[in-house]
């Protein structure tokens, strides 16, 4: 099982959270000294006009924004006796020293998306955040309220009290190809207001794939240079609109940077706007996507699983009082159709799974030792700290 583990492509089916790889730049008090109108005046950018990455900057760039997000953090205290503190701590030390508090300061990008204030940036960028202010371009500067944040997804959503701000345009990332121009607008490593440029390199990355096992998410890889600082701020097209939110670095990379697709972005947005919260259904199984390999894998471990088929989507793994538990699911079925679409990979009874409300019913079609099983599974909200 531990092999079958280590080396298959294994999907914790709607079970996916904890960790992460993201893009902020933080530096300590002692290291440190639905779519909303473009309507920043003035044509589109195109690709007839030698400086059209010029052009989208000069549109879209009053509208992106610095986030810098105060935190307070608890060192461990020393006592005035440091032999005795490194035996026994403060067992012997006399008076409880309590442990000393640090400020953190963390510096992120962010773009406005409404006249009213709202801002999507990356939950990251203000986790455990005491304060938050957002600076424009212009200079002007706003404390920002974060109206909710969402790890899952990394998406947050701050809020500042202004009129007539700058907005970018929302673009449509379902379309995306690769070789298509990409432009990213930030603050990597506290340089504000920085582009970079390149292509789209590709579309539909998985966080398995990159080592990011926690989000629920596809993203865009782009070879546009994405550095510490920039991120929660617009992935841009050619034409100036916003096709995702700069999320993620692998370190020691050269020219591999990712976003969320605006699409997504969009979508936890709207909600964390009107709720502060976000739903993520949940049905508690672990998929595996059959080859010949991994059935002859399965067939010879000790997990009591046979599996008479080279290909489908199985089910290895049920979590228990889980909704898969409760509508009847078992290690081995395998899953042929989600609400009478056909089933070939794990993404796509995941896609199906985060498309249907909590609690409304889910038809899931199996093979289960050869015949035909129809078995009815009401998702439920992730629970926090599922692993």
């Amino acid at each position: 099982m531990q092999h079958l583990l280590k080396h298959s492509k294994l999907y914790l089916a709607v079970l996916l959270l904890s960790g992460s790889a993201g893009c902020s730049y933080f530096k300590s008090e002692a290291t440190q000294a639905q779519n909303f109108p473009f309507n920043l005046g003035g044509d589109r950018p195109t690709l007839t006009s030698p400086n059209f990455i010029a052009e989208v900057v000069q549109s879209v760039g009053p509208a992106v924004v610095r986030i810098d997000a105060t935190r307070t953090v608890e060192t461990p205290s020393t006592s005035n006796n440091p032999i005795i503190e490194r035996f026994f701590g403060n067992q012997f030390g006399g008076e409880f020293v309590p442990p000393e508090q640090r400020v953190q300061q963390g510096t992120g990008s962010g773009f406005i998306i409404s006249e009213e204030g709202h801002i999507i940036t990356n939950a990251h960028v203000v986790d455990g955040a005491d304060s938050v202010n957002v600076v424009l371009k212009d200079g002007r500067s706003f404390e920002g309220e974060v109206l909710g944040a969402d790890p899952i997804t990394d998406i947050a959503v701050i809020k500042v009290e202004a009129d007539a701000l700058p907005t970018v345009e929302l673009g449509d990332s379902k379309s995306l190809v690769p070789g298509q121009w990409a432009i990213a607008i930030g603050n990597p490593l506290g340089l504000n207001n920085t582009v970079t440029q390149g292509i789209i390199s590709a579309t539909g990355r998985r966080g398995s794939d990159i080592g990011i096992q926690d989000k629920r998410l596809d993203f865009i890889q782009t070879d546009a240079a994405i550095n510490p600082g920039n991120s929660g701020g617009p992935l841009l097209n050619a034409e100036g609109a916003v096709i995702g939110v700069n999320t993620a670095i692998i370190q020691g990379a050269q020219g591999l940077g990712f976003a969320i697709p605006i699409d997504q972005a969009e979508r936890i947005a709207e909600q964390l706007i009107e709720t502060g919260r976000v739903e993520h259904p949940y049905l508690g199984v672990r998929l595996v996507e059959l080859t010949p390999e991994i059935q002859a894998e399965i067939n010879q471990s000790d997990i009591g699983i046979t599996v008479s088929q080279d290909e489908g989507v199985l089910i290895v793994a049920i979590a228990a009082n889980s909704p898969a538990a409760q509508a009847g699911l078992q290690p081995g079925d395998i899953i042929t159709q989600v609400n009478d679409v056909a089933i070939e990979t794990a993404d796509q009874v995941q896609d199906q799974v985060e498309t249907t409300p909590l609690g409304e019913p889910l038809q899931l079609t199996v093979n289960r030792n050869g015949s035909t099983q129809q078995l009815t599974v009401r998702p439920e909200q992730l629970p926090i700290g599922s692993q």
